[in-house]
């Protein structure tokens, strides 16, 4: 082989090298692309999922999470709540044999559940209802000062957000294993107007 053929051939590897690079990386961003509107589909859909929610009776909401318990393999799971319910709603176990004791709050979009309520809820669950996980569902935020008291004394809280994910499919053990002190939000969201 001649110097200039080898120099064509090193030409077209190097070429194709390239080529094979470029197409690499714009593969990468489409799926990064593809992944963040997947993301955002996700989003939009949980949110969605929630315009139901928020027309619920208080008594029906709790049916409605004793309900997403059964769908994720919870078991006896009844409806407890009512006048004097020493902050359990729903009461069922999990899958893995740990009882579960689920305060429930059906409250506007735009309103929060503060730090009493959780400490309530703390002073009862395991206490009054022998829970191995104490689990507050609000179909709202939680404020900062709820979530740090929650992290503290191992309370599992499931607002606005994860509750859409948790009505649209997402496992509740999924949602048991998130880290409530860096996860959600609790900036208030507007009310319809």
């Amino acid at each position: 082989m001649g110097t200039g053929t080898v120099v064509l051939v090193l030409l077209a590897v190097l070429g194709a090298g390239g080529l094979v690079g470029v197409l690499v990386r714009s593969g990468r961003r489409e799926a990064e692309a593809e992944k963040a509107r997947l993301a955002e589909q996700a989003r939009i859909q949980a949110a969605r999922s929630m315009e139901a929610v928020w027309t619920m009776e208080p008594l029906q909401f709790e049916e409605y999470v004793a309900e997403l318990c059964r769908r994720d393999g919870c078991t006896e799971v009844r409806r407890v709540g009512a006048a004097n319910d020493l902050g359990a709603d729903v009461i069922g176990w999990l899958p893995d044999n740990r009882k579960l004791v689920v305060q429930c709050k059906r409250y506007a979009k735009h309103r929060t559940v503060g730090s009493p309520d959780l400490q309530k809820f703390n002073g009862t669950a395991r206490s009054e209802h022998g829970a191995d996980v104490p689990l507050f569902v609000a179909s709202c935020k939680f404020t900062k000062q709820a979530r740090a008291f929650a992290a503290r004394h191992g309370l599992v809280l499931v607002d606005v957000g994860l509750l859409g994910f948790w009505n649209s499919g997402t496992a509740l053990s999924a949602l048991l294993d998130l880290d409530i002190g860096r996860s959600g939000t609790n900036r208030k969201l507007a009310p319809d107007n």
